[in-house]
């Protein structure tokens, strides 16, 4: 039967331009972090219940299970999208799994170029954060675990310098404080003892009424920013390849999604021809 010029090439009708390959490894792709979302939820939610009411409400701008569940509940609204519309080949849900995750990566890329750009009010905003950390560090216990971690890890004390303990209301130096740690620092400030079977979390007392020679052979008395800084210019090859394995994935997820979107468009005209082709044998 002849076929009307400029008409699509025939196909047989268990013919489909949506690539199974795609498809499902879209689908694969989507459902791992799905379940990633979900744990990281459960865990924010179980953090957060575990806590202390009135310390949770304290301290709510830096809680780490806040961001948790922040991070977890926006992925998985992301990636329900990715998962459900590649498996039921829905175009809106695709399209907007795409749209949502390119922005996601043209944001993480603007704020590493304005953070390298505008490095000085990245330091001042820093200094901010681990200044507000410092104040409720008696009132959450994860976020304490986390100062001790980054003290001890990075060997500082402090934002700027270990006297930044007194922005805290049980460290604080003020002669009307009756906190039995006034004056101090917390013992992740501590130089290490060499074969100590017991940790002496009292090491830091009186600490901050010393000046910086006395103190250096107790404490670290250098503040974590600069540590923090030098750390990352000594690591920017481990921080480049960080980056380039978190903007791999959402690539790899844009494109295939852009692949499924176009191959089912593909397949809805190819409907379309078949049922007026079936109604109009000419056409």
């Amino acid at each position: 039967m002849a076929r009307r010029p400029g008409a699509p090439a025939a196909y047989g009708e268990d013919f489909s331009f949506v690539s199974p390959l795609v498809k499902y490894l879209l689908f694969f792709f989507n459902m791992l972090f799905w379940v990633i979302s979900m744990v990281m939820v459960a865990v924010g939610v179980y953090a957060r219940l575990m806590k202390h009411e009135e310390a949770a409400l304290a301290c709510l701008a830096v809680d780490p299970a806040i961001l948790l569940i922040v991070v977890g509940i926006l992925m998985f609204l992301l990636t329900f999208c990715g998962c459900i519309g590649s498996l039921r080949e829905n175009i809106c849900l695709l399209q907007t799994f795409s749209l949502c995750l390119t922005v996601v990566f043209l944001l993480q890329l603007a704020a590493g170029i304005l953070g390298f750009v505008f490095s000085d009010k990245v330091r001042g905003k820093v200094s901010e954060i681990i200044n507000n950390a410092i104040v409720h560090y008696r009132d959450d216990l994860d976020l304490q675990n986390l100062i001790d971690f980054g003290q001890k890890e990075f060997s500082c004390c402090g934002g700027i310098s270990y006297k930044d303990w007194s922005l805290n209301m049980y460290f604080n130096c003020s002669e009307d404080n009756p906190s039995r740690e006034r004056c101090s620092v917390p013992y992740s400030c501590c130089l290490p003892t060499p074969n100590q079977a017991v940790i002496n979390t009292m090491c830091g007392q009186g600490m901050q009424a010393l000046d910086y020679l006395e103190a250096s052979k107790v404490i670290y008395t250098n503040g974590c920013i600069d540590r923090l800084v030098n750390w990352i210019h000594s690591n920017l090859f481990v921080l480049g390849g960080v980056a380039l394995g978190l903007a791999i994935p959402q690539l790899v997820g844009i494109l295939l999604s852009m692949i499924l979107v176009s191959q089912i468009k593909d397949q809805i005209k190819l409907q379309l021809y078949n049922q007026q082709h079936r109604a109009d044998p000419w056409y």
